[in-house]
This record gives C-alpha cells, sequence and structure tokens, in this order.
C-alpha cells in the first residue's frame, strides 16, 4: 500500500482538521496551520493557527497558542489565543489565560491569571508560538 502526499496549492491548509480521538495519547509538541480536536490526551503544547477545541473529556497537559480555543474539557497548561476563548461549563483549566475575548459558562472553571486585551502579553504569546527569540524580557512587561 502507498500513500501519495500532494502540495495542491487548491486546498487550503487553514481547513485542515487534526483530531486526537478519544482513547488516544499523544505524546509531544502538535503544529498545524488549521484546527485541533481534541477529544483524547495530548502530553505538549498544541500551535493551531486557527483553533484549537478541547471537548469534553479531552486533557490537554500543555500550552496553548492559537487564534481561537473552545474548551470543554481539561487544560493543565497556559492558552494564548489572539481572538477568543471559550471556557465552557464542564471544562477545568489550570493555567493563565492570554486573548482579547473571553467567554466563561457557568460551571467553568479558571485557575489562573486571565491577561485581556493587554497587547504586551498577547505579543507575548504570539512569539511564544511563532517560536521567535524572546531577547530580553522587561521588567514592567511581566
Amino acid at each position: 500500500m502507498s500513500v501519495k502526499r500532494t502540495n495542491d496549492a487548491s486546498i487550503p491548509s487553514e481547513g485542515t482538521l487534526s483530531i486526537i480521538g478519544a482513547g488516544l495519547h499523544v505524546v509531544g509538541e502538535m503544529a498545524t496551520e488549521g484546527i485541533v480536536k481534541i477529544e483524547g490526551s495530548i502530553s505538549g503544547s498544541i500551535r493551531a493557527t486557527r483553533q484549537v477545541l478541547v471537548t469534553k473529556g479531552g486533557l490537554v497537559q500543555g500550552d496553548i497558542y492559537t487564534t481561537e480555543a473552545i474548551v470543554g474539557g481539561e487544560v493543565r497548561g497556559s492558552i494564548y489565543a489572539d481572538n477568543r476563548i471559550e471556557v465552557q461549563d464542564t471544562s477545568v483549566i489550570h493555567g493563565d489565560i492570554a486573548t482579547k475575548c473571553l467567554m466563561v459558562q457557568e460551571g467553568g472553571e479558571v485557575n489562573g491569571h486571565i491577561n485581556m486585551g493587554e497587547p504586551r502579553a498577547l505579543e507575548l504569546g504570539a512569539k511564544v508560538a511563532a517560536q521567535e527569540p524572546i531577547a530580553v524580557l522587561e521588567r514592567e512587561a511581566l
């Protein structure tokens, strides 16, 4: 059996959906230009250009860097989202959040610091997401 990989420009990469199914555990970092849906668990950071969706029963042990995050499961790490984070009623987040817009449903838990609209915090998260070197952190930026 052979698998042919294509780099067809007519297929938009931002439409790519990657799923970590229930019962699957991934160890390591994950990066995509599209969307990541976590139904199982991952131990490592996630970088997704469009969206990260952690479903009820899903577990992320690591940081999340994305444009939009929707959390229905558990995250043990920080979440940096350029636009929006939604914390659903079944979710638990043990870590910091940095985003422009935050929605927390009744019953959703956030155990960490929340930074909203602070350009320096979002810029720092974006640099980490892009894996750019951060030369010197100024004391007042922390």
